[in-house]
């Protein structure tokens, strides 16, 4: 290969100096290092927890977030206030319907709020890339994981508690009798808690599988409502073709008619079962209880799981 000898020596007579070697300078430009409080993974999950609760209901948010959770929460509580306006106008002895199957009978609209909920705590985490920006801090990803449960499942609860405490309220105002009204206001959030807490699980693990909010909308209301119709279904079916007995055990396959049988075993309530009896707390009961302490868990895994793998 020929040479220019003038390059080379252009290239030899080049200055000496930090700008000629490309090496880099360093620039004092008024920065200053974090010398308050490391307040650690504790921290930053209460505030991961506060800021995703915050966005479940769109506070925080535009208007235009606030609009759909904010009416299904009136939606949800407008059944509540009619009841305690009649019970207290016919001076019944009763409410009209038993605090345990509320939510049982609210179940589409808590659905909605529970597929626009979970979408919103995770789908746009992974549609803007920010899950490596919160594992960069001293939040682990199991932090990360429980903090999102913790708020989801805390939301849900909320907006199912707040009817039941109208419910309570008016009971008590209306002179019902105020221990069996307490009894029946703590089984009530009792079931709400269970609800919460396994809807929570199953959505965002649905949620977490896609970016899109919109189709983790769809398929978390998919995943919700058509094993629900199915299984209902087959319980009618199944009851006019004379096996009663098998009408429990078809409520385990799905989550709907899951809690419904789980409140009519264990928290006293009637059910929406062809039979109307609830399943007893012995046998199918027990099933009831053992399947949904398992779904629970088995979806919480799964979702701990998925975000091994999430942000690398």
């Amino acid at each position: 290969m020929h040479t220019d000898p003038n390059t080379t020596r252009s290239a030899d007579a080049a200055p000496d100096g930090p700008t000629a070697r490309g090496d880099a300078r360093i620039h004092n430009i008024g920065y200053r290092s974090y010398s308050g409080p490391r307040l650690g993974r504790s921290h930053g999950r209460a505030s991961l927890i506060e800021h995703s609760l915050r966005g479940a209901f769109g506070l925080g948010r535009s208007a235009r977030s606030k609009v759909l959770p904010m009416l299904l929460l009136t939606i949800m509580t407008l059944p509540a206030m009619i009841m305690v306006a009649v019970a207290i106008a016919t001076d019944l002895n009763e409410l009209p319907l038993e605090y345990t199957r509320y939510v049982v009978f609210m179940q589409p609209i808590v659905g909605l709020y529970v597929a626009l909920a979970a979408p919103q705590m995770v789908s746009l985490d992974l549609r803007y890339r920010t899950t490596p920006l919160y594992f960069s801090r001293p939040l682990e990803r199991s932090d990360y994981v429980t903090a999102k449960l913790a708020a989801l499942s805390v939301a849900i609860f909320v907006f199912c508690a707040l009817p039941l405490v109208l419910l309570y309220a008016g009971a008590l105002l209306g002179e019902l009798s105020p221990s069996d009204e307490t009894v029946g206001f703590l089984q009530g959030l009792a079931g709400a808690v269970v609800f919460a807490v396994l809807h929570s699980a199953l959505a965002l693990l649905i949620a977490s599988f896609t970016p899109r909010r919109g189709f983790g909308v769809a398929a978390v209301i998919a995943v919700l409502t058509v094993p629900y119709f199915a299984a209902t279904s087959l319980q009618w079916i199944v009851y006019d073709l004379g096996s009663s007995g098998a009408v429990d055990w078809i409520g385990l396959l799905s989550p709907g008619t899951l809690m419904d049988g789980f409140q009519g075993a264990y928290l006293g309530g009637a059910t929406d079962f062809p039979s109307g009896i609830a399943p007893a707390a012995g046998g199918a009961g027990l099933a009831y209880l053992l399947v949904t302490v398992g779904l629970t868990a088995l979806c919480s895994f799964l979702l701990l799981r998925r975000y091994r793998k999430v942000g690398i």
